[in-house]
């Protein structure tokens, strides 16, 4: 991933100020930008004025930015698309996750399959054997089916004998259910229990011994204040805490800021291409980036901090907290890439409690 140095941050937040104020073009500001970054910019002064409404304005300063852009980072013509299926309006089209299918879309994108059997192998490599049956907690659950993918390569490289419980959390009734059926067909006769609910309304409430507790692109959706919080209530009752997420700097910086501008010009905009570039019919793909992707984006571009539902963090950031929180206690058992390029990581995390 790419940072801004302290002094670009300080030039972007000044121009941006300008632009607004005074309607400067395009044009005036690409010799003042770091060249390969320039798209970037353009994409940050869109969203910017997006935001307070300068629909004319926001397109002249996307459309500066698709004639720059490359390298697989097509930020401001995605932005651009979903502008014009929305009236211009930088507005979140949907409750992330009310509905599986687009998730489950993208669980399917080629990068997300590897890089989730990447995950699967790392956990089977890092995890230890258990003598005695597991009981397993997936905060997050999603559509179940990449706990069915872990459970089931543990019991076949026999880290596992045998699972006594899956405990499966996720605030979207409809996931929860699929989950359930996923994980009850997968596994008939294992006791399958569920929380319909945000682990951050729940976690309070956990009185049972976990032997992993699981998220996979979930944690993230919330503050690091709150991370801590959930994360202490947690640590009494688990052995094992396994995350599966994006590396990105889109907790700490706050709206409108240049910093968190560049970070989701850069994952979220790897990402969405990941979906575009994989064949599938064009409605699903487009309900699959706007009721899921761009709903997040908006979210996290739109809303300040407390409000927003993302809150993605540098692997350097997790790492941080964990040993914060978890340690001395836990110890860092695995951190390793799952899939990894110029601009994303995602990645497995493994905390794991000492003898």
């Amino acid at each position: 991933m790419l940072f801004l140095s302290a002094q670009e941050k300080k030039q972007w937040a000044r121009y941006a100020k300008e632009i607004v104020e005074n309607g400067q073009k395009p044009v005036t500001y690409e010799a003042k930008i770091r060249k390969n970054l320039f798209s970037a910019f353009c994409f940050y002064i869109g969203t910017l004025l997006a935001a307070q409404g300068h629909d004319r304005r926001c397109n002249e300063w996307l459309k500066a930015g698709t004639m720059c852009e490359e390298d697989g980072l097509f930020s401001s013509t995605f932005l651009m698309g979903f502008l014009q299926r929305h009236n211009g309006k930088m507005i979140k089209p949907a409750v992330a996750f009310e509905d599986p299918r687009p998730f489950v879309h993208f669980t399917n994108v080629p990068i997300m399959k590897s890089a989730r059997k990447q995950l699967v192998h790392q956990c089977a490599h890092s995890l230890p054997s258990f003598e005695n049956p597991v009981r397993f907690m997936d905060i997050g659950c999603g559509d179940g089916a990449l706990t069915v993918m872990l459970l089931s390569h543990l019991l076949k490289s026999e880290k596992v004998n045998q699972i006594s419980e899956i405990h499966l959390v996720d605030p979207s009734p409809a996931m929860i259910a699929l989950a359930k059926k996923t994980l009850g067909d997968a596994f008939p006769g294992i006791p399958i229990t569920t929380e319909n609910a945000r682990i951050q309304d729940c976690s309070a409430g956990i009185c049972h011994h976990y032997d992993i507790a699981f998220s996979s692109l979930a944690y993230h959706h919330m503050p690091i204040e709150d991370k801590r919080v959930h994360l202490t209530r947690l640590k009494p009752w688990i052995d094992h805490f396994v995350l599966f997420e994006m590396d990105a700097d889109n907790d700490t910086p706050d709206l409108h800021s240049p910093e968190l501008a560049l970070s989701v010009y850069q994952s979220y905009g790897r990402i969405i291409d990941f979906v575009f570039a994989h064949d599938a019919p064009l409605d699903v793909v487009t309900d699959c980036v706007d009721s899921f992707l761009m709903t997040e984006l908006v979210s996290i571009l739109t809303q300040p901090r407390g409000e927003r539902t993302d809150y993605h963090m540098l692997r350097t950031q997790w790492n941080d907290l964990f040993k914060t929180v978890l340690g001395p206690e836990f110890l860092l058992l695995c951190d390793s890439a799952c899939y990894a390029d110029e601009y994303m990581t995602l990645f497995t995390m493994h905390y794991g409690r000492g003898e």
